[in-house]
C-alpha cells in the first residue's frame, strides 16, 4: 500500500462558461436549438424536491440529496430547500461533484454542510478528500466517508500516521442488502470482528449505516415499494444492533456516533415513504432518507407506477433525419433520429426500447453511437389505426429509460419554466453539469 500515488482533482480545466451560454440561448424557442439537446422543466424538477422532502418529513426521517443526477449548483439548492422543508446533507459520487459543490459556494453560504462521497473510500484520494474535509471544517461542515474494507481501515490508519495532526473520519459503514454492489456482509462471523476492528481504529469514528435499495426499481406497486424501504430498514438496523452489541465491549466506545444514524433508499423506496409506511418496530439508531434521482425522473420510474408522465422533469429534444416506410416489424414503417447512445444512454429498462416519444405512438428502438432508430408502434387494438408518420425534419421529444446515464452526455442543460408565462416553449436558464472524476 505504500506505493499508492495520490491524485487530484482537475475542476479548472473542464467546465464551459456559463454566462457565455446564457447570452446566447435564454430566450430561444425549443425549435432553434440544435439536436440532440437536453432540455429541464425547472417547475417539475422543483415539485419533485418539494415532494421528496414531503415524504421524508412525512416518514419521520431526515434526507440526504444525492447530486449525482444533475450535478449542478442550481439544482442542488433545489434539492436541499423547498417550501416543506430543508436539509444541508448531501451525497456525491465523484471528488469533482464534491469540488464543484464547494467552488459553486454552496459551502460558504451553508447550503452544503454534510458530505458524504459515495464510494467506498479510494486510497488514492486520501489527500484530495483531506483537503476537502480542510475546507468543509473551514466553514462549518463536515466531510464523511463509506468503509466496507479491512483494508481501507488499515489504509486509513497507515495514512493518518504521516500527517502532522491524526483525525478521526465521520465514517458510515456501507451494508450489502443483497445486491452485490458495494458493501459489507452483515453475516455474524463475518461482520462482527469486522465492526470491532473499525470501533478499535484510531481514525474512525462510526456515523452509521448505509444501504440503498437498488432491487427496489423492480417495484410496480406502492405495496411492493413500502416491502423494499421496510426490508431496507431492517438490514441497517440490524447492522445497528450487532455494532451496539459489539460496541459496549469496546474502550472506545465514546469514539462513535450515538445515536447512530441508519441511512436507508433509493428513488422508487423514497417515493414509497409516507406517514402510513413509518416504521413502528425498535430502531438502533435514527433514519435518514437518501435519494437522487427522484428530480429528473424517467421511464425506469415510470415503471414502478410510483410517479405518473408529467413529474419527468427531462426529455432528449431530437430531429427526424430520414424515414423508411414499411421496413419494421409487421410492416410498420421506422425512421431515423439524431439522438444515439451518446444523448441517451444504452441503459434499458423494464419498459421496451430506450426511449418514448413525447405525444406519439413511436420508441426509441435501437440504438447507436449518434443515431437512434424510431419505430412505429403496433395499431390501437380499438381502431386499428397506427400514429401518423414522421416527417424528416421533424423535432421531436424522447423520455428516456435513465436519467443519470442520459444527463451524463449533455454539457449543458437547457432549461424550461411550465410555471413561467411562455418559459414551457423557451429557453429561461442554462445549468452547466459538472464533468469528470
Amino acid at each position: 500500500m505504500e506505493n499508492i500515488r495520490q491524485t487530484k482533482t482537475p475542476w479548472q480545466y473542464l467546465t464551459p462558461n456559463k454566462d457565455a451560454l446564457v447570452n446566447e440561448f435564454v430566450g430561444k424557442p425549443l425549435n432553434d436549438l440544435r439536436t440532440p439537446a437536453l432540455i429541464v422543466d425547472r417547475a417539475a424538477f422543483k415539485d419533485n424536491c418539494t415532494k421528496m422532502h414531503q415524504n421524508a418529513k412525512d416518514w419521520g426521517a431526515s434526507f440526504r440529496a444525492h447530486l449525482k443526477t444533475h450535478k449542478t449548483v442550481e439544482g442542488s439548492r433545489l434539492q436541499l430547500i423547498s417550501d416543506v422543508d430543508k436539509t444541508s446533507a448531501v451525497i456525491v459520487s465523484t471528488m469533482m461533484e464534491a469540488w464543484e459543490v464547494v467552488r459553486g459556494g454552496l459551502v460558504t453560504d451553508g447550503t452544503v454542510k454534510d458530505l458524504l462521497y459515495g464510494l467506498p473510500v479510494g486510497l488514492n484520494k486520501l489527500d484530495d478528500l483531506s483537503a476537502l474535509h480542510k475546507e468543509m471544517t473551514k466553514h462549518g461542515g463536515t466531510v464523511r466517508i463509506f468503509v466496507d474494507s479491512l483494508e481501507q481501515v488499515k489504509f486509513l490508519e497507515e495514512y493518518e500516521k504521516k500527517q502532522a495532526k491524526l483525525k478521526r473520519w465521520s465514517t458510515f459503514i456501507k451494508v450489502d442488502g443483497g445486491q452485490k454492489r458495494a458493501g459489507t456482509s452483515l453475516k455474524p462471523e463475518s461482520f462482527r470482528p469486522f465492526i470491532n476492528t473499525v470501533f478499535a481504529s484510531p481514525v474512525i469514528s462510526v456515523y452509521g449505516f448505509y444501504s440503498h435499495a437498488g432491487d427496489s426499481y423492480g417495484s410496480t406497486s406502492l405495496e411492493q415499494a413500502v416491502s423494499y424501504l421496510t426490508g431496507e430498514v431492517r438490514l441497517a438496523n440490524d447492522a445497528a444492533a450487532m455494532a451496539l452489541e459489539v460496541l459496549a465491549e469496546s474502550p472506545n466506545k465514546d469514539a462513535h456516533n450515538q445515536p447512530f444514524v441508519l441511512s436507508v433508499g433509493s428513488t422508487p423506496a423514497a417515493h414509497s415513504a409516507s406517514a402510513k409506511a413509518k416504521i413502528t418496530s425498535e430502531l438502533h439508531g435514527i433514519l435518514e432518507l437518501h435519494a437522487g434521482n427522484y428530480p429528473m425522473l424517467d421511464l425506469q420510474q415510470l415503471h414502478t407506477t410510483l410517479i405518473d408522465h408529467p413529474r419527468i422533469s427531462q426529455r432528449v429534444l431530437a430531429t427526424v433525419i430520414s424515414y423508411y416506410p414499411g421496413r419494421g416489424k409487421d410492416g410498420l414503417d421506422e425512421a431515423m433520429c439524431d439522438a444515439g447512445a451518446i444523448a441517451m444512454s444504452k441503459d434499458t429498462g423494464r419498459m421496451p426500447g430506450f426511449g418514448n416519444i413525447v405525444g406519439k405512438s413511436w420508441r426509441l428502438g435501437r440504438i447507436s453511437q449518434e443515431h437512434g432508430t424510431l419505430e412505429q408502434m403496433t395499431p390501437d387494438l380499438a381502431t386499428g389505426e397506427t400514429d401518423p408518420t414522421l416527417n424528416v425534419g421533424d423535432i421531436i421529444q424522447i423520455v428516456g429509460q435513465h436519467a443519470c446515464l442520459i444527463a451524463a452526455g449533455h454539457p449543458w442543460y437547457y432549461i424550461i419554466d411550465s410555471d413561467v408565462k411562455g418559459g414551457a416553449d423557451k429557453v429561461v436558464d442554462i445549468w452547466v453539469p459538472w464533468k469528470g472524476w
